[in-house]
């Protein structure tokens, strides 16, 4: 065990023949005393430097740690993030490929749709063209016709109210 500045102030020496001075040893011993005193306060505020070190570092342990988890729980997320969004781009390309693809079917079967219009309302036209050629042959023939000329050459004879009445009754 260490010894403490009162076992030291405390130490006797005994005394023989020729011994040391008393007053020489005393005044070392008090000196050694004031020394070891001060060793000892210098010991206990280096002891509470140490705990009080220490203490911050531990703080700063916690903190780093803390700091590590928080660091990987973001890159977990980030990446889960990541992930999701491209499962999500997946699921919007594929949404997209399918409308495409349906409004591709949509267009195509229209277009075939006006291109049958097309083809009925050309078959329509030629018949009409051809009919209504033919009717016009047809009134060009009649006036074309000599019955025309006998209607010309036709005399209307005047007809008097005594005939109209006639032909009215029968």
């Amino acid at each position: 065990m260490p010894l403490t500045p009162l076992d030291i102030h405390n130490k006797e020496f005994s005394k023989g023949f020729r011994g040391y001075d008393e007053d020489e040893v005393n005044e070392f011993l008090d000196q050694v005393i004031k020394d070891y005193e001060m060793i000892i306060r210098e010991k206990k505020q280096l002891e509470e430097k140490v705990a009080e070190l220490t203490e911050k570092l531990n703080y700063f342990i916690n903190i780093e740690e803390t700091l590590n988890k928080s660091i990987l729980i973001a890159q977990e997320t980030a990446e889960e993030v990541k992930r999701n969004a491209q499962k999500e781009a997946k699921l919007i390309i594929k949404e997209a490929e399918k409308n495409a693809d349906r409004i591709i079917s949509e267009a195509l079967a229209k277009s075939r749709k006006i291109a049958l219009e097309i083809e009925e309302l050309k078959r329509q036209s030629k018949v009409f063209r051809t009919r209504f050629r033919m009717l016009i042959e047809a009134q060009l023939e009649m006036l074309n016709n000599d019955d025309w000329d006998h209607l010309l050459e036709y005399e209307v004879k005047e007809i008097n109210e005594e005939e109209l009445e006639e032909a009215s009754q029968s």
